[in-house]
């Protein structure tokens, strides 16, 4: 569908217009589908995001600033966010011994659960977007996208 059949516009849209609408649009839609795969496990699309973090680590902590530089959505608050996943027991703090200011934050064995039952979901998700598309234009488009961002 087109962008313009989407928005139910008939305005006459620049190329640069038609692009900025239909990344966001797109962008929202993706995240809808993500969003509605994972409620079902209690968890929004930010915390799952937290949570790939920590298991990116490989076991080793990380601190707020770290998770904050790494999440897909800035606008996150990162502090609440680790809050919730600490009270649904899917992360733990751990208070520094040597400086008590500093904290960092590691993933359970309860989330890496959660993740390892989230796993093929998300995946199925991805690929109902991607098998749109073959091997070479999800490539190009993947250079595109890094381009538009730089």
């Amino acid at each position: 569908m087109k962008i313009e059949e989407l928005l139910k516009t008939k305005d006459t849209m620049s190329p640069s217009k038609k692009l900025a609408l239909n990344l966001m649009v797109t962008a929202n839609h993706i995240s809808d589908r993500v969003q509605e795969a994972i409620k079902p496990f209690g968890i929004s699309s930010q915390q799952f995001n937290v949570l790939r973090i920590l298991r990116g680590q490989n076991g080793k902590p990380a601190n707020l600033s770290t998770i904050q530089e790494r999440m897909v959505s800035k606008m996150s608050n990162t502090t609440r966010l680790v809050d919730k996943l600490v009270e649904k027991e899917l992360c733990e703090r751990i208070v520094c011994p040597s400086n008590r200011r500093k904290i960092e934050i590691r993933i359970t064995s309860k989330g890496l659960q959660l993740l390892k039952e989230l796993d093929p979901i998300i995946e199925n998700v991805e690929n109902s977007f991607s098998n749109k598309l073959n091997k070479n234009e999800i490539e190009l488009l993947n250079i595109k996208l890094n381009e538009l961002r730089s």
